[in-house]
């Protein structure tokens, strides 16, 4: 092992993390983004690289890529943007037949280099490179396990502890497939994994599959095959969607080809309907359709439920322009485009002037006044966690010239924290579990508001309802959330506040 140091079962509180804490998003934070490549003879650290690119969406504080050339592990990760983390004299560096990377968005584990992934830890059979989308919600026990049975640990992530599970397991004397399951069936959680070891390339989904996970293959002769969180990471590589790993299945690809395990007893579909609403890219494809026509159906059944009278409907860019555009077809109100987003301002550490925050939120959406000027603006969002950007969203408007501003939301009200893997408040800073709609339509002033139905949105799926988790909307949790665990979150952010 690599030296390091050990933490205490407290620190999974990451004292680290309250230090200098920006305002929080008034928005949920996408979870990470997984990508992973067997293609000998191809330029696997490049691909990785384009694929990271397109998961960009997925988590903007840091990037990393592993290869594997033989035994021999390349590894590159800082803080930042994938752009910013890699160039071609660094991709160059990365030679190898297998490839793995990671763009991350921290859920468990502060924001900090020694946190970015691939995380990289060394067994008997070799080094594994792990990267992860989701949350343990058995972290604290892992992790106290794993203390003491000596093991070092350099970072606050539990994709560490699920990395030295897997090496605990192999160096018992357990081989790759058999240690990976035996490690799993330790964790409790969301996981959505990609790996790669000397041997070959794995993908894994825990047996809710609530973090999304698919495979694609590039080329026939040979094949090779892809790992990504998203289609979109497919895409950009011009790789073809093969199917979804599926929840509670093992993928393992070497050099014989692919094989499937399904290492989970009783895996039972919970996919995040989250991804579905917000975090995916609307181009990618779930359910054999893109994201952007699940929303476009959100759209028009919130104007089904909730109709409004006004000149034209306008969408929060960018998440919230299909539900707008669904609106618009099913009431007949004209859509417009009333915001204008810089594309140019991604996640920034430095801090506005005073000046600039009494302006709002200038920086990211300028509203356009001869769209607005004398309207009755119907303004339609994906979801409101806190309010307080909805609030200076609606402010901006009314300034513009807007006369009336009616807010329509494409989801339910979120009500619980996710610990999953998107990043949500604790249940007190969620305006949808502390005031009803009507005080919260008086906090955000706006002439009215509504939210689509829990049923509105799962019947849009076109899916079975029972085959999503929806928990932030209703508080039903499928897997059990420890009390160590949801207390720890509440610290966290009465810390950040």
């Amino acid at each position: 092992m690599i030296p390091n140091h050990c933490l205490s079962l407290d620190d999974y509180t990451d004292k680290d993390a309250t230090k200098g804490v920006q305002p929080r998003p008034d928005k949920p934070e996408e979870a990470c983004g997984v990508f992973g490549i067997f293609a000998p003879e191809e330029d696997v650290a490049k691909l990785t690289y384009f694929g990271l690119y397109a998961l960009q969406h997925r988590g903007q504080e840091s990037a990393g890529i592993a290869t594997f050339e033989g035994k021999k592990v390349h590894l590159h990760k800082d803080m930042g943007l994938v752009s910013q983390v890699f160039n071609e004299a660094i991709l160059h560096q990365l030679p190898g037949k297998l490839a793995v990377g990671h763009t991350r968005y921290s859920t468990t584990g502060s924001s900090r280099v020694v946190n970015a992934q691939p995380a990289v830890v060394e067994t008997r059979l070799g080094s594994l490179a792990l990267t992860h989308n989701g949350n343990l919600v058995n972290t604290p026990q892992l992790r106290e396990q794993l203390l003491q049975r000596n093991c070092n640990l350099v970072t606050s992530t539990d994709s560490e502890l699920i990395a030295l599970a897997i090496a605990e397991e192999i160096n018992s004397g357990k081989k790759w497939l058999e240690g990976f399951i035996s490690a799993f069936q330790r964790c409790q959680g969301a996981f959505s994994l990609v790996i790669g070891t000397p041997e070959g390339l794995m993908g894994a989904r825990d047996p809710n599959g609530i973090r999304p996970l698919v495979i694609g293959t590039l080329g026939s002769n040979p094949q090779r095959y892809v790992f990504a969180s998203e289609t979109c990471g497919l895409d950009i590589i011009g790789a073809d969607y093969l199917r979804d790993v599926e929840p509670g299945e093992l993928v393992w690809i070497t050099e014989s080809g692919l094989a499937s395990f399904h290492w989970a007893q009783q895996p039972q579909r919970k996919l995040c309907i989250f991804e579905m609403i917000y975090c995916a890219r609307p181009d990618s494809v779930m359910h054999s359709e893109s994201l952007y026509s699940y929303r476009l159906r959100l759209g028009r059944q919130l104007a089904d439920e909730s109709p409004a009278d006004a000149d034209i409907v306008i969408g929060v860019p960018d998440s919230g322009i299909p539900a707008a555009i669904g609106f618009s077809q099913a009431s007949g109100i004209p859509y417009a485009e009333g915001l204008i987003k810089n594309r140019y301002v991604g996640r920034t550490f430095i801090q506005p002037t005073q000046t600039m925050r009494e302006s709002g939120i200038r920086m990211k959406l300028n509203p356009l006044k001869d769209v607005l000027t004398g309207k009755r603006v119907v303004l339609v969002d994906d979801s409101i966690v806190r309010g307080t950007t909805s609030r200076k969203l609606v402010k901006a408007l009314r300034d513009a010239g807007a006369v009336e501003v009616h807010m329509r939301v494409s989801s339910p009200p979120v009500t619980h924290p996710c610990f999953y893997g998107i990043d949500t408040d604790s249940q007190d800073q969620l305006i949808g579990a502390t005031k009803s709609v009507v005080e919260i339509a008086q906090q955000i002033e706006v002439d009215s508001l509504a939210y689509l139905s829990k049923e509105g949105m799962l019947q849009a799926t076109r899916e079975d309802a029972n085959s999503f988790c929806s928990a932030c909307f209703t508080g039903d949790y499928p897997i059990p959330v420890p009390e160590l665990v949801k207390r720890s979150k509440l610290i966290l952010e009465r810390a950040a506040v």
